[in-house]
């Protein structure tokens, strides 16, 4: 068989492994939440504080609208005309138009490229946070953590521009397999260094105090069966009012993670609540099964990525030979931008079915909807959440039950435990 029939094949059984993943490990039935007990826990919220947060979307709207937009046709005018082409030559031209030089400073400089058009976006954004409160940096603080942001991308970048091109060049006719295997590989093994050696750059983490907010934490995560190592403090005061929680890492570098902000906004039973909630991932292995469907669709996006470069209109637009060569880094980046844009609603829609059973999980845990829901609606209040946002924009971008879904499924889940 010719390398396109089985790549061709290989795309198929991906695709076969990834739904067969999500319709075993995604529950794609969510806790009922009754619109009656909706709209009755939404009358229990503050409704100047539910206006604020309507207003501080509002506000926020038309930035992420025109970000997804303007991402668009950066990524399409560099990648479909002869403009990508030329910036990946001249950033090769110094180095005698090597094509290693060209795959790593013609791909960050494509990259920088969407980065600095993209970057009075990002400042408008971190204006309306801090107009609202949500924020607690200055503009100093906000530029040292985006200039950290873009290093941490250009290692990551650099790691798969070299890795990808450097296949590419070695095997000519099958390197689309060898780069699905690395793809796949990859994305594993980020989300085991992620928390050790990528958080620490944005956060300092410092180990709970002994005492009994500790004591029961680590009680709870025992009870529930799921080991971790440590209770850790997170200093997100230092760059927002938030409050959030999580568990972070796979096997022995698995942590309990709380914003110092939480534990100041929030009684130690909400606490709980939250960090039962994240115990509920680990307890059902939702790191694992992220892990496994991105380590799929890297591998996936690879296969295709070879069938759909040998479209020889596409090739004749960008100027390039072939899709595996360093002057098409900016037609590689388009497709993925466009395949981003449709991937992202169904993406959001397996977050919030895992989201709910997670939630599920945490009333189980602490036998305590009063005080889940009560956490919900600080959540939601205290990060400026819309509690019933719309319901396109929650289907498109939605990674979460909103608030007032959350609340009511609690309140469903009292009247069956009482």
């Amino acid at each position: 068989m010719t390398p396109r029939l089985w790549a061709t094949l290989t795309l198929v059984a991906l695709v076969i492994a990834a739904a067969a993943v999500a319709l075993l490990r995604v529950p794609w039935t969510a806790p009922p939440a009754p619109r009656a007990d909706q709209l009755a826990a939404l009358d229990t919220l503050p409704r100047d504080a539910v206006a604020q947060g309507r207003a501080f979307h509002a506000a926020l709207r038309p930035g992420i609208y025109l970000s997804l937009a303007l991402g668009l046709v950066v990524a399409l005018l560099l990648g479909l005309t002869p403009a990508g082409s030329w910036l990946v030559q001249l950033a090769g031209r110094p180095f005698g138009g090597h094509w290693l030089a060209q795959a790593l400073l013609g791909g960050l400089l494509v990259t920088l490229v969407g980065e600095v058009v993209a970057l009075p976006l990002a400042a408008w954004r971190q204006s309306i946070l801090r107009h609202y409160g949500l924020s607690t940096q200055d503009w100093g603080g906000w530029t040292v953590d985006l200039l950290k942001s873009y290093a941490v991308g250009a290692v990551i970048g650099a790691i798969v521009l070299l890795g990808f091109f450097t296949v590419t060049h070695f095997a000519p006719r099958w390197w689309w397999a060898w780069a699905a295997i690395g793809a796949a590989a990859f994305t594993v093994l980020l989300m085991f260094v992620f928390p050790v050696l990528v958080e620490p750059i944005f956060n300092k983490f410092t180990p709970m105090p002994d005492g009994e907010q500790r004591t029961r934490l680590m009680a709870m995560a025992a009870r529930d069966g799921v080991p971790v190592r440590d209770v850790l403090i997170a200093d997100a005061s230092r760059r927002t009012r938030a409050v959030n929680a999580y568990v972070s890492g796979l096997g022995p570098t698995r942590r309990i993670v709380v914003y110092d902000t939480l534990l100041e906004k929030a009684p130690p039973a909400e606490v709980e609540s939250v960090v039962a909630h994240e115990l509920g991932h680990a307890k059902d292995g939702d790191v694992l099964t992220g892990t496994l469907l991105a380590a799929l669709g890297a591998a996936a996006a690879v296969c295709a990525l070879y069938l759909v470069g040998s479209w020889s209109t596409l090739l004749r637009w960008a100027r390039v030979d072939s899709i595996a060569e360093p002057r098409a880094i900016a037609l590689v980046l388009a497709l993925a931008t466009v395949a981003g844009l449709f991937a992202g609603p169904a993406q959001s829609l397996i977050s919030r079915r895992v989201e709910a059973r997670a939630d599920k999980h945490a009333l189980e845990l602490t036998r305590d909807p009063r005080e889940f829901e009560a956490m919900q609606g600080r959540l939601s209040l205290v990060n400026l959440g819309d509690p019933d946002p719309n319901p396109v924009e929650q289907f498109l971008f939605g990674t979460h039950p909103a608030a007032v879904e959350r609340m009511a499924a609690a309140r469903a889940w009292s009247r069956t435990h009482p």
